[in-house]
């Protein structure tokens, strides 16, 4: 999964502000009351935000099923002079050595997971991988997005190293939408090397979101809106997520 991907995908995100994504998940961690400690983020991907957050201050590990984008996140964080452990592991079936302050999933991971039992294994997971007051915080890409942004359309883009061609089909009766990429890649003779990329995402709503998470024993839930501060308005593209495991009760 992802063995070609990887290669070019930072070149594809290259626009994305990492920096400003870890400054406002800083924000949001602390808000949680976790200003510093432990923190893993799971389909961390090339580790473009795992690597910022380090440079935060938080003890990072960074979590993925895609070898290829690990090696690429181990890389920078060498280069940026910070020990993250980087593993291996289906979010969904979460394990790590000690508990967590707390448990990010960022850009659409939880998207990823294209059924609601997935969803709720992953959260139950999570829940298990916190210590008593930690955090989960999460984006999704809402229905909205999905459904009438990105299903059943076609987008483009041309640039002179890289470019793609999008196409989107949504399906509502699983509320999900499959994104097929053609990826052009110019090569040093000239010629252009084509990637195929297919992947899923799901639509879930802030219904079934808090149901699940409430069923895996977190608590005060809050959905805020695109990198905001403030509760989600109509028409909003994303939704940042936190819930909380409750602290234990002293005897």
């Amino acid at each position: 999964m992802y063995t070609d991907f990887a290669a070019v995908y930072d070149r594809l995100m290259r626009e994305v502000d990492y920096e400003g994504w870890a400054r406002y998940y800083a924000s949001l961690l602390a808000k949680a009351g976790v200003p510093g400690g432990a923190v893993c983020e799971c389909a961390c991907g090339t580790g473009s935000l795992t690597v910022p957050l380090g440079r935060l201050g938080y003890r990072m590990t960074g979590v993925d099923l895609s070898r290829d984008m690990l090696s690429v996140a181990a890389q920078k964080a060498r280069q940026a002079g910070l020990q993250i452990p980087f593993v291996q592991q289906d979010m969904t079936a979460l394990r790590l050595h000690r508990r967590q302050r707390a448990v990010l999933c960022t850009c659409d991971g939880v998207n990823y997971l294209t059924t609601p039992a997935r969803a709720r294994r992953f959260f139950a997971a999570a829940w298990a991988a916190l210590e008593p007051g930690g955090a989960l915080i999460f984006d999704v890409s809402t229905p909205e997005k999905l459904q009438n942004i990105l299903g059943g359309n076609t987008l483009g883009c041309m640039d002179e190293d890289v470019s793609y061609i999008w196409q989107n089909a949504w399906h509502p009766r699983t509320c999900t939408v499959d994104l097929r990429l053609s990826i052009f890649v110019r090569q040093g003779d000239g010629r252009y090397q084509r990637l195929e990329e297919r992947q899923r995402q799901r639509a879930y709503t802030k219904e079934e979101l808090t149901e699940y998470l409430s069923r895996a024993g977190f608590t005060n839930v809050r959905f805020f809106g695109d990198r905001t501060r403030r509760a989600p308005r109509p028409g909003e593209e994303r939704w940042h997520i936190v819930a909380l495991r409750p602290k234990e009760k002293r005897i």
